[in-house]
């Protein structure tokens, strides 16, 4: 047609869901193996490592973990700014209704089921913290979970580049494993940025944990509007520059960026990037799997690249598929995965309706998305 490739006419929708499925997939294959060293990797699984999904300790393959259920509750909270917006013509709520979101979030990691809910509670509120699978407690971030007991509700009107008064040193990944749906809503690679770095400052202080997650945020953001990996990601390397105490996030994407470049991908080289216990890590990780296998095609060897090393598997291969899912759409995940995929049905809702949130003005069913 023209000369256009499939990649560039891949729909938003397929792309939306792409983002929070290929992220699902890319959790649930790392989940098995987030604590092994690539040795023991290589010792339980063979000298090419995890290729598929595996059983996790309690023996079921295909459980996803804290990423992908923060993923889904930034999502929900962005759907509920949007329809507030919608229906009360102003908006400027959302990191307070991002909080609240993830205060639902706390609720599955302290309540074996959804607590009931009563009287004005802004909180237990909504239909997707009534889903039964997400009340599992799968190792998530201390700084996540301490974060959002001190109350902070960061105010998106100071300078970039300052440290946050909650978890004041953290610079844990927990703040970009969850920030991929900040570049899905149909706003700006710029704007993206900015409320990614607000929100993930609700949890953590580090100015780096915040970039990563801005960075994050309007790389996804460039590829919705069908950016080629590289371009995405050179464009938010870009942005980046433009705000002070930048250089560590992108010195880590510099790295991944020429890494990539060097060709013939390796478990060795992802190493040489850090393990992926903090955000910029994580992030580079991500980028240099997306970008050293960047075809349609290519899309389970750059995922099981992004969880066989030793660190945290889980968050990298969740921030690799987020890319890959924004790039490629749903369509060039693998089918055998993505249906063993926890949540799978879940995810595409949510993933649905953040797509229609963010284009229209849309009449929600009582309840689904209150707009506290």
């Amino acid at each position: 047609m023209n000369g256009t490739s499939w990649e560039d006419r891949t729909g938003r929708s397929s792309r939306v869901r792409g983002c929070l499925l290929g992220g699902a997939i890319g959790d649930a294959l790392g989940n098995p193996v987030e604590f092994l060293s690539l040795a023991g990797i290589r010792r339980a699984h063979g000298e090419h490592g995890v290729h598929g999904l595996v059983p996790d300790e309690e023996g079921v393959a295909g459980r996803v973990t804290d990423d992908t259920q923060m993923t889904l509750f930034t999502a929900e909270a962005l759907i509920r700014a949007h329809a507030r917006a919608a229906s009360k013509g102003i908006g400027g709520a959302e990191t307070a209704l991002v909080r609240n979101a993830y205060l639902r979030w706390l609720d599955t990691q302290n309540h074996p089921a959804p607590p009931a809910a009563g009287g004005d509670n802004p909180i237990r509120t909504g239909w997707l913290r009534q889903q039964p699978w997400l009340y599992a407690r799968r190792a998530p971030g201390n700084a996540c979970l301490t974060g959002l007991a001190t109350g902070h509700v960061p105010e998106p009107t100071h300078r970039l580049g300052e440290p946050g008064p909650v978890n004041t040193g953290s610079k844990g990944c927990g703040t970009v494993m969850r920030s991929a749906p900040f570049g899905l809503v149909g706003q700006d690679a710029e704007e993206s940025f900015r409320l990614a770095y607000w929100c993930a400052q609700i949890t953590h202080g580090h100015p780096t944990g915040a970039y990563a997650a801005g960075a994050l945020a309007a790389i996804v953001a460039h590829l919705l509007e069908g950016d080629s990996m590289a371009g995405a990601v050179l464009r938010a390397m870009e942005l980046l520059r433009r705000h002070p105490g930048h250089e560590e996030t992108a010195k880590a994407l510099r790295a991944a960026v020429d890494l990539a470049a060097e060709g013939a991908p390796t478990s060795e080289k992802v190493e040489t990037l850090g393990a992926g216990w903090v955000a910029e890590e994580a992030l580079a990780i991500a980028v240099y799997c997306a970008l050293v296998l960047p075809g349609a095609d290519q899309v389970a060897g750059a995922l099981l690249l992004s969880v066989n090393h030793s660190g945290d598997s889980d968050s990298t291969g969740a921030v690799c598929g987020n890319l890959l899912g924004a790039r490629h759409g749903d369509v060039h995940l693998p089918p055998s995965w993505l249906v063993a995929t926890e949540g799978r049905a879940v995810i595409t809702e949510v993933a649905d309706d953040l797509c229609l949130a963010s284009g229209h003005a849309v009449a929600w069913p009582e309840g689904r998305y209150p707009m506290c």
